[in-house]
């Protein structure tokens, strides 16, 4: 019983995990704050801290909430798989573009320290009022944790989450060792290929399952 619990749970678990990555992964405002941070050293607990909260509770919300409509609406599960499938392919599509042309992420070193409430503030305007954020977490991810069953619906809000920890804290913590290497155009270019392939991947696999629930 214990490992059928866990044969069913580790792909749910590890499909949470690479769509996360796959979404947090970027260059934008709150990695480069999150880098910046962590090169002057400064209040960086809190901001990882904030950051992966934010996101598992985003997660959770959107994974609960649209299950809930799900279980009102039974055919409105494979419309959002559907819709979840298109979404990931055009995500990938859009990586594998990134792909294409060479850009980098760099956070100054520079200017006047921060104080930790002014840091925090910073860091939730960068986090909750961007509406990339909403329909990353709430909207995609939500969508997709929302077509397992109920009993494995946390093991997809886990390994989400647990990406989003993972991501935030080596940016924050290892700031000053991963810097020259987000500086360099190349390294941005495999991770978008990754990136790309892995969200065609995710795509195919959603869209067999809402094709089998049709």
């Amino acid at each position: 019983m214990l490992s059928t619990s866990f044969a069913q749970a580790l792909p749910v678990f590890t499909q949470g995990l690479l769509l996360c990555f796959s979404l947090i992964v970027a260059i934008g405002a709150q990695n480069a704050f999150v880098l910046r941070q962590g090169l002057r050293r400064e209040h960086v607990l809190p901001v990882v801290a904030f950051c992966a909260l934010a996101d598992a509770t985003l997660i959770t919300a959107g994974v609960l909430g649209m299950a809930q409509a799900v279980s009102r609406h039974p055919a409105l599960a494979q419309g959002m798989a559907l819709a979840g499938a298109a979404f990931l392919a055009w995500y990938g599509w859009q990586a594998l573009q990134r792909a294409r042309h060479t850009s980098q992420l760099q956070a100054a070193d520079g200017g006047p320290g921060l104080s930790r409430g002014a840091a925090m503030a910073q860091v939730a305007a960068f986090t909750l009022l961007n509406p990339h954020v909403y329909l990353d977490t709430v909207m995609l991810m939500g969508s997709i944790g929302a077509q397992h069953p109920a009993g494995l619906q946390a093991w997809f809000i886990a390994g989400s989450s647990i990406a989003s920890l993972i991501w935030f804290t080596g940016l924050g913590f290892g700031a000053r060792w991963l810097a020259p290497l987000f500086a360099r155009p190349r390294a941005w270019q495999v991770l978008d290929a990754l990136i790309g392939l892995t969200m065609w991947t995710l795509s195919l696999l959603l869209l067999r399952l809402a094709l089998q629930g049709a």
